[in-house]
């Protein structure tokens, strides 16, 4: 794998200061309309047999809902699924990693992505905004990536960055009325608070958060990533 143990450090302990912080009602979002008592209990963590919250059955599954794919359908039936946020640094870090799992398991597994921009970031719902709108026109990927190349220019800023991201929609090639026009859609919002209903009631608290099929995973590094996909794979 052709990763920097410094880039893999930084992935790893951003990672875990984003998932505590988000734990708190200043980080995690709000599901819809749900009650505060609603959404105090989807925030609530709980290993197997918790009771806290909606019961496993009537849980959201995670490859429901239309979750958006990167690339090609893997033909192994696996899927990796990964709730993020844009404007976070911990999926920032992430992104090369998961990139280069993407092309060593390609055509294998499926890699998802679902939707959780978190509240105290500025511009992270506008950049899922300017991502699902890309989708429209067949060209969330290359969005997707345009995010993360460019998170330094625009993350942690408290201005709207909403025209920025319309210049990287122009720098695509994307018909731009039609851009602003699912921009404005509030399909296209609802589309986001779907994602972000979905990972509350999955007990998603901080991003970037992993499942492999229907299973949460918590990789304390590279090698425990692979080593999930390989185990889904071989069926274990």
């Amino acid at each position: 794998m052709k990763y920097s143990i410094a880039l893999v450090a930084l992935f790893i302990a951003i990672a875990v200061v984003i998932g505590l912080v988000a734990a708190g009602d200043d980080e995690a979002p709000t599901a819809g309309e749900a009650t505060p008592s609603t959404s105090t209990s989807a925030r609530t963590p709980g290993g197997p047999g918790t009771t806290t919250g909606p019961e496993p059955s009537a849980l959201p599954r995670v490859v429901a809902g239309d979750p958006r794919r990167l690339g090609a359908r893997g033909r192994a039936g696996v899927t990796f699924t990964e709730f993020l946020d844009f404007e976070c640094e911990g999926c920032g870090a992430a992104f090369p990693l998961i990139e280069e799992l993407r092309k060593e398991y390609a055509g294998r597994v499926t890699f998802n992505i679902r939707y959780f921009p978190l509240p105290s970031h500025r511009n992270a719902r506008n950049a899922a905004l300017a991502v699902e709108a890309a989708h429209r026109q067949g060209k969330l990927e290359q969005m997707y990536v345009k995010m993360y190349e460019t998170q330094r220019e625009w993350g942690e800023q408290s201005d709207s960055k909403a025209e920025l991201f319309r210049g990287f929609a122009r720098e695509l090639g994307l018909e731009l009325n039609a851009y602003d026009a699912a921009v404005s859609d509030p399909r296209t919002a609802g589309r986001i608070q779907r994602d972000v209903d979905a990972g509350i009631a999955l007990g998603v608290q901080g991003t970037p958060t992993f499942f492999i099929g229907e299973r949460r995973i918590e990789p304390q590094s590279v090698e425990d990533l692979r080593s999930e996909i390989d185990a889904a794979l071989s069926g274990s």
